[in-house]
């Protein structure tokens, strides 16, 4: 296996982000660009997919860790706090059910590029990320992925954060269900 790296996605990354999203249709799901979590205040009007991602993270309000195999981002787990990325799936089901606080940081998306799947990559973004949410000071630290029975398999290209399992093999805490086979799950770093 080779010896990944993980890079912060700021202006100095972008073009290898880009590169990766480009090469997945905008990273599925309509062509997103992982914008759907950010908040829409002050996005110009039409303004969506690639340049409202680029703007967010030339202007430093948006986070990843960037897998890198060489020159290349070959994966990426985004997070932020929640004023950051306020949009998540099924939100109402999460505030009727919170009993904590917001957390410091959400991790909302993570995304393997086709090549590298089910190859611990994603582990490695999701790793990559705390890494880098503690190096900005920590906190606590939510994440909202597949809760699936043993039994039941999804492709990994609907995978947008991962697997319960993968999340406590990182060290993050089982906390309650959200929406239909999704948890959240918790860290503190």
């Amino acid at each position: 296996m080779s010896e990944y790296v993980i890079r912060a996605l700021d202006a100095s990354t972008w073009d290898a982000f880009a590169r990766l999203a480009e090469k997945h249709n905008g990273m599925g799901f309509g062509g997103c660009w992982c914008t759907f979590f950010h908040s829409r205040v002050g996005r110009p009007e039409g303004e969506k997919g690639r340049p409202w991602k680029e703007r967010l993270v030339r202007e430093g309000n948006a986070h990843a860790a960037l897998v890198f195999d060489g020159d290349a981002a070959v994966a990426w787990a985004q997070y932020g706090s929640p004023e950051e990325l306020p949009n998540i799936h099924h939100s109402r089901g999460y505030e009727v059910s919170r009993t904590q606080e917001l957390p410091d940081y959400r991790i909302t998306c993570i995304f393997v590029d086709r090549d590298y799947r089910r190859k611990g990559v994603a582990g490695v973004a999701l790793r990559g990320a705390v890494d880098l949410i503690a190096k900005a000071g920590g906190g606590v630290v939510e994440g909202y992925p597949q809760d699936l029975p043993q039994a039941k398999r999804i492709s990994s290209k609907f995978l947008y954060n991962t697997t319960r399992s993968l999340y406590e093999q990182s060290g993050f805490s089982y906390d309650r269900p959200k929406g239909k086979n999704h948890c959240v799950m918790r860290t503190t770093v």
